[in-house]
Order: structure tokens, then sequence, then C-alpha cells
């Protein structure tokens, strides 16, 4: 490995930062993303379990929302939810601060994602620019310079210096579209199972103000 890395040149270290950097942001994400880790067992019988009491007009502590609050990335929705409710505030103004709350959650979802998806983009990028590099070795050797045949080593070096950033550009790129594009669609089917766990919970909590033919 260490030698095909000498092959390549010094085009090739860019593209393996960006490597080390793209992988460790699949790892990170595809960890963060995952369903338990978003919903903990048991987190939602919690949270509904404490909307019971809230709608029953039971003392709820502040520690105990806050503690839901602490729960899961989801947390913070569903606590602002109760905070409101016992708070005694309205409908609207209760659904402002959530959806307060719900761009600070999506934003934590879909952190680093756009570095993923910019990885994808420059990979190629940098591979051709290797590609440049080497074929400027190739040209601009002064055997080639002087009319002359020149040094077949340089003439080798370049045309490797050309072959491998622009294999290890593709190589790269590829597999970090693949992820990206994995880890979008992951990140979207978090939010919208958030959505519709904090639709229900807001729906339990103000069911009276949602619809006022309840009140009769």
């Amino acid at each position: 490995m260490y030698s095909i890395l000498l092959s390549a040149g010094w085009p090739i270290w860019p593209l393996l930062i960006i490597s080390i950097i793209g992988l460790a942001i699949v790892i990170e994400r595809a960890w963060y993303l995952r369903q338990i880790h978003i919903f903990p067992k048991d987190s939602l019988e919690a949270v509904f379990g404490l909307a019971n009491a809230v709608s029953q007009q039971k003392a709820v502590a502040e520690s105990e929302i806050s503690a839901i609050g602490q729960l899961s990335p989801a947390g913070p929705l569903f606590a602002c939810i109760l905070r409101e409710k016992v708070a005694g505030s309205l409908a609207d103004a209760a659904l402002e601060e959530l959806q307060a709350s719900a761009q600070t959650t999506w934003l934590k979802l879909d952190r680093y994602l756009g570095a993923l998806a910019t990885i994808a983009t420059v990979a190629p990028l940098l591979g051709l620019f290797g590609t440049v590099v080497g074929m400027i070795e190739i040209f601009g050797s002064q055997g080639t310079i002087n009319g002359g045949a020149g040094s077949p080593q340089q003439l080798a070096h370049g045309i490797s210096v050309a072959l491998y950033n622009t294999a290890f550009g593709l190589l790269i790129a590829i597999p970090a579209l693949a992820a990206w594009r994995g880890l979008r669609a992951m990140a979207n089917q978090r939010q919208h199972e958030c959505e519709e766990f904090t639709r229900q919970l807001f729906k339990k909590l103000y069911s009276i103000h949602a619809d006022p033919a309840d009140k009769k």
C-alpha cells in the first residue's frame, strides 16, 4: 500500500485526507441515526406516560420534563410540548415553540451530511488534478522538452501518478455518494418518525384546542 502511495505522487495525499474524513462521517452518522438512538427503548412509553399525567392535571416536576429532553435527540421535541402544556400555554404558542425546537433537531439529524456530499463531489476533481499533474510530469520531462526520447522512469512515474489519482478519486467518490444517499434517506426517515410521534403527543395534550367541536 505504501508503495502505491509513493507511485501516486503527492497529489494522492489530499485524496487520502478527505477519504479519512469521509469514513469518519459515515461511521458517526450511521451510529447517530440508528432508530434505537433516536428513540431509545421504553422512551416513548415514558413520554406518553408523562403526557397522561399532565393531561390529568397531576403535578409534574420540571426535573421529569428535563429528563425527557435529555433522553435522546428527539427528547427536546417532546419536552417542549410537555413544558408548554404544564406552563398553560395555548396551542398556537406551544406550536410556535415546537417549530423552533424542531429546527434545531433537524439540524442535528442533517449534521455533516453536507460535508459528505462535498467529499463525493470534490474527490473526482482531485483525482483529475492528479491526472493533470501526472501528464505535466510526462510532457515536462527534460528529455521531452529537448526533443529526445525522455527518461523511461520519468515517463512511467508520470503515467502512474495520472492513473492512480484518477482511480483513487473515483474509489472515494463512488462510496461517498452511495453513503450520502443512504444516510440522507435515514435522516429523512428519522425526521418523519419524530414528526409523527410529536404530532401524536401534541394532539393528545391539545386535543381540546385542536378541534373546537370537541368543546360541545
